[in-house]
This record gives C-alpha cells, structure tokens and sequence, in this order.
C-alpha cells in the first residue's frame, strides 16, 4: 500500500495500460469504424493548396513583362516575376563567389553577353590559386585561436586540394557564403521584433517548432515550385531550414541583457534604435555568435540535401556515389564535408570567443597586420601559380588548381575493405538481419498498424496527461489529430515504428557509452570528438555500407538510424553526467554507496534532465534519418515525400507529409521536454 501511494504516476501508468489492451482488443479492424481509423477529413487539403499555388504563381495578379528572346511584351504572374528576380539575384551572387574561387564566365556574361565572351579570349574570370585561398584560411585561423586552429586549417584545406576535391569543395562553400549570411541576417531580424513584440513571439515560437522538426526534404518541395532548380533554390531553402536556430539564439542573448545594462544605456542618451544596435546586439555579441555557429553547420547539413534540386558541389558528388554504391569515393567525400564544416564551425567559434581590446594604442601596421599578411599570400600565391605554369607545362599545375578526380584517392582501399568484409561476413550478416526482421521487426510493425487510433489517442494523450497535465495532453492530442484527419495514418504508424526502434537502442547504447567514457576525463574529450565527427558527416554516407551489407531492407536504414541518433544521446549523457557536482559524488562515496550504486542513486538522477533532452534530440535525429531512409526503399511517409519531389504538383502533398513527420516529433518533445522540466524542479535546479 505504502508503494502504491508513493509511486502515483506509476499506479496511472499501470491503469492506463490496461485501458490501452482492452481498446487494443475490443476494437475490431473495420475501415467504417471511427475507433478503428478516423475518415481522411484532410484528404483535400492537398489539392487545395496544390490549386491555390498554381493560382498565385501563373494567375493571380497578371502585369506585363518585357521578353528579350522575343523582343516583345508578354503577360506573366507578378509572383512569379517575383521569385524568379529572387532567383536569379542568389544565383547571380552564388556564381559571383563561386567564380572568385575556381574562375568562371558566367559573372562576365550577366553584364555583357555570351557573343562578347566568345569574342574575347580574355573574357575569363581566372580562379584564386588553392594556395592563396589555404593561406588566407591559415592566417585567418591564427588570428582568431593562435596556431592549432591555423595548422587545423592548413592541413584541411590541404587535403581537400591534394585529394582532387577542390572544385566542388568551393562550390560547396560559394553556396555556404550566400545562404549563412542571409540566414544570419534574417534571423537577427526577426529575433530583434520578437524581442520587441511579445505577441510576434507567441506567433513565431510554434513556427520555429515546426520548422526545426520538418524533414529537410519537405523544405525542397515548395522551393522548386516558387524559385525552380539549381542552385538558386538549394540556397534559399537552406536559409529558411537555417533561420530557426538563429532567431532563437539571438533572442536568448537579447534577452539575456541585463536591466543594468539597459538602464545605462538609456542613462547615456540612447533611444531605442541606438539602445538596440549599440547597447543590446553588442552585449548579446556571444549567443548571436554561436548563433553563426549553428547556422553555418545547418547550412552544410542542407547543403548535401539541395544536391537533390540541382545544388552542385561535394553533396550533389555523394548522390552520385551513393547511387553507385562507391563507399571509397563517398568516404572521401564525406571527408571534404567534414573538414570544411570543422574548419568553419571552429572559425566561428573562434570569433565568438574572440576577446577585442578597444583601447589598445596600435600602430597602422599592427592593428592591420592579419589584413596586410593575407595581401602578401594572395602576391605569392599568384607568383607561384605563374611558376607552376611553366614547370607544370604539359600536367596539372599543382600550385594553382588540381582538377576534380585528378588527384590522390585512397577509393581502391576502402572499397576492398568492405568487399573483404561482404566476402567474409554476408552470410552471418544474412542470418542476423533475417532474425531481426523475421522476429522483431515485422512482429513490431505489425503491432503498430494493429493499433486503433482510439487506443493510441489514449495511449498517447494518457502519458502526456500523467508526465504534464491536461494543457500537454491537448497538445499532443491535437498533434495526433491532425496526422489522423489525413490519409497517412498507417504510414505514420510505419514511421513511428522505426522512429521507436531507432531510439530505443540509440538511447541505450548513448547512455550505456557516454556512462561509461563520462568516468574518465580522457575518455570524454574522446567520445565528444567522435561525436562531433560523426555529427558533422553527411547523412547519406551512413546508408551506404548498411546497403551493401543488408541489401535494401528496414534492416539498412535502422542501423542507419542507430548509427547518427546515437550522437546526442552519448553527449548528453557525458556532459550530463560530467556536470553532477563533485562534491555529491563525494558524498555518497563517504555514506558507502559503491560505484553502481553512486551511479544508480546519485548520478543518473541529478543528470536525468539532461539526458531526457539527449533523448528529445534522439527522436528529431531518428526521424530524419528515417526519411532519408526512404532512399533505399520504406513505405513510411519519407517513401511519399521523396515521390512529392518528382511530382509536378506534389507541393501540396509535401508540405502535409512533413507537417505529419514535424508533428510526431513535436508529439514526443511536448512529452519529453515536459517530463525533464518537472524533474529539474523536482531536483531544485529549474
């Protein structure tokens, strides 16, 4: 009796399982039985939005234009006259950068013709040598960290060069340099008229939920329709896939300002627009930086997905390889991205720590002596590349530009090494998937389509009720009902039953391992460089090997899955763990406790909080790694998405599809995000 009144939420638990197994049996499967699948009352909407877009984009607000291949005056939409200036100013500013750093034309031609250009020999927009682009980045890095970060550069930018990946690498970082600050400055806006308006932060909190729970691919699908293919439109939605994580961290430096802070700025004659850019975004300086941060992460994340509409550069390479099954060349490959989204991210985060001094009394040349050593790289640079033409005369010139695929390649390597193991291994790796799927995973995803949406309402508006009240059961009731009003629910059912295979033993393992390395500050420093790597490769690369080994099965894609959302859930748990005061460990070793115990007692309760929101990044990575899944063949809703991209009007099924995706997310992070915060006020820490 005692246990039972000391353990309430366990007895509603209990009760609400017994409710779900009684609605499980007693409902029968019946597609007229509302208990059983509720009517697809959204089935329209699809076409409606599908209709209303082909309105606005070929009718709505019909104005004359000028046609130059005609030379004559045509009728078009004025949205998307609209779009398509947008479209062709990014692209204008992406070849603009992307000519600077491996030479082009097309710049050239946007202010005169292909007739002038053909006409004149010297009408050539000559590339940066790769070694003036490698000494500026090494400069740049000593600056802003001292010389590790300059030798990190050195050898990345290096490698990128040596490895023939050059040319796509800097199509891969044009595209980064126009979608990062547009991302940045947008997302600075619209944080400063949140921090101003409270209502415009109501309305813009769930969008940004929304939005940072939305599969990238359903981002692809409206872009297409409003701004076309290419590079252009990769661009623009990497800013609108980049923006959330700006706004919200620059909100929370905004509003991390102290009132003193204010108080003296207002002291001091500012008024408000002074007060804003003079007083609050510079005290603010460090979250919007690290805001820069994430965003230029994101940035190279969506990168490699744009390849998917166009975008070109290393990620449309992966595609390629991926398509060919080269495990060599995508390693290579993914190896590029990572270096360059290493170097980037420790460059930004060096400049967000970067400490200025303003009342330093310097000379001319120390206050620009960075600035004047980068004009004496790009002088050599140019020198050597004049050298190199005349040593280099009938090859490649190695101190000006290795082309693509034209330099070292370890693909013959690494390709032998998986065949080795496909020769040596696949029969036992045959017998393991056949058991997963023959004994777990069809039993499990039979069950989850077993389940009527009357018992999984209960089920899941049951927990939400008992870890957050009524209002956290609404919300997520209202999530599930909106996914069940369309005509997906059973692939959503398919998809929440990978999602739930994925995170289950991605969360075991990341809190058995991060338990296990957070016991030695070695070990730690470790796993988080391992996480951080494996974080910063392209999702794709992990489908590869998994194809190859298990064929195209569920099996693939959820050791796909395992693989990438084990990440947050091993750094959660170390940084969780390794914040648990030392002086309560301390403690309990003195009270007897042995080193299980203190860690079952004491450790994992004070950290619980912290690994609930490891485990809330689990979910998001699981699910979209499940989408991206739908590559190598599932039949959950990435399968539909992906079919959303080839259709002429599959804008309107795409945004439904990632809203349904979005919302199962947002379904498991009210729960869980809910749960955390009461365990941190019942722990004294909220």
């Amino acid at each position: 009796m005692n246990f039972l009144s000391d353990h309430p939420k366990l007895v509603q638990f209990a009760g609400l399982l017994v409710v779900f197994f009684i609605l499980q049996f007693a409902i029968s499967p019946s597609d007229s039985n509302f208990l059983w699948r509720l009517p697809a009352f959204l089935a329209a909407v699809p076409e409606m939005l599908n209709s209303s877009v082909e309105y606005a984009m070929f009718e709505w607000m019909p104005i004359q234009t000028y046609n130059v291949e005609i030379e004559d005056y045509e009728e078009s939409a004025l949205l998307m006259e609209v779009t398509r200036s947008m479209s062709r100013s990014v692209l204008f500013c992406i070849e603009f950068i992307r000519e600077i750093l491996v030479g082009g034309q097309k710049t050239i031609v946007a202010f005169t013709s292909w007739d002038f250009v053909s006409e004149n020999d010297w009408a050539y927009w000559p590339a940066l040598p790769w070694t003036v682009v490698a000494g500026v980045g090494v400069t740049l890095g000593y600056a802003l960290n001292g010389r590790w970060l300059a030798v990190l550069v050195g050898c990345a930018t290096t490698y990128i060069a040596v490895f023939g990946q050059w040319e796509p690498a800097m199509e891969t970082l044009s595209f980064v340099l126009i979608a990062a600050p547009a991302s940045v400055l947008l997302g600075v806006i619209l944080a400063v008229v949140a921090f101003k308006s409270r209502a415009f932060e109501t309305a813009l909190m769930p969008l940004l939920n929304v939005a940072q729970t939305m599969p990238h691919f359903s981002y692809l699908v409206p872009v297409t329709v409003f701004f076309g293919v290419g590079d252009h439109a990769g661009a623009i939605a990497t800013v609108i896939f980049a923006t959330p994580p700006m706004i919200r961290l620059t909100l929370l430096g905004l509003k991390g300002v102290s009132p003193e802070v204010l108080e003296a700025g207002e002291m001091n004659g500012c008024n408000k627009v002074q007060l804003m850019f003079k007083v609050l975004i510079p005290t603010a300086r460090h979250d919007i930086l690290v805001g820069v941060n994430q965003v230029i992460m994101q940035c190279l994340a969506m990168a490699v997905i744009a390849s998917f509409i166009g975008a070109k550069g290393l990620g449309f390479n992966l595609l390629l390889a991926l398509n060919q099954l080269r495990i060599g060349q995508a390693l290579e490959l993914g190896i590029c991205i990572v270096l360059i989204a290493v170097v980037l991210d420790k460059l930004s985060l060096g400049w967000a720590n970067k400490q200025i001094d303003y009342f330093a009394d310097l000379s001319f040349v120390e206050r620009h002596k960075y600035s004047l050593i980068m004009v004496a790289i790009l002088v050599i640079g140019i020198v050597l590349a004049g050298i190199g033409s005349l040593i280099f005369k009938d090859g490649i010139n190695y101190f000006y530009l290795i082309p693509h695929n034209q330099g070292l390649t370890t693909e013959d390597f690494w390709q032998s090494g998986v065949d080795w193991i496909v020769d040596n291994w696949y029969s036992n790796l045959q017998v393991f998937n056949v058991g997963l799927i023959v004994n777990v995973l069809i039993p499990m995803k039979n069950a989850y389509l077993s389940m009527p949406v009357a018992a999984t309402f209960v089920l899941v508006m049951g927990i939400a009720y008992i870890v957050g009240g009524i209002r956290s059961s609404l919300v997520v009731g209202g999530l599930l009902l909106f996914i069940a009003s369309t005509e997906w629910w059973d692939r959503a059912l398919i998809t929440a039953y990978m999602a739930t295979f994925g995170v289950v033993v991605s969360a075991t393992i990341g809190l058995i391992t991060g338990s296990l390395c957070a016991q030695n500050r070695f070990a730690t420093k470790a796993i988080l460089l391992v996480c951080d790597t494996f974080q910063t490769f392209p999702s794709f690369i992990y489908l590869i090997p998994v194809i190859m080994l298990f064929g195209v099965t569920d099996t693939s894609v959820l050791i796909a899955v395992i693989i990438y959302a084990t990440i947050p859930a091993t750094r959660y748990t170390v940084e969780g763990l390794s914040n648990v005061p030392q002086s309560l460990q301390d403690a309990g070793s003195m009270s007897g406790v042995n080193r299980m115990q203190r860690w079952l007692q004491i450790e994992l309760p004070l950290a619980f909080p912290h690994i609930m929101l490891g485990v809330n990044q689990t979910v998001v990575f699981a699910l979209f790694m499940v989408i991206i899944g739908a590559m190598i063949g599932t039949d959950d809703l990435g399968q539909l998405i992906l079919k959303s991209l080839s259709d002429e009007f599959g804008i309107g099924n795409g945004l439904m599809l990632g809203l349904c995706v979005a919302f199962i997310g947002l379904a498991v992070d009210q729960i869980l995000r809910t749960w955390a915060s009461e365990r941190k006020k019942a722990l004294g820490v909220a």
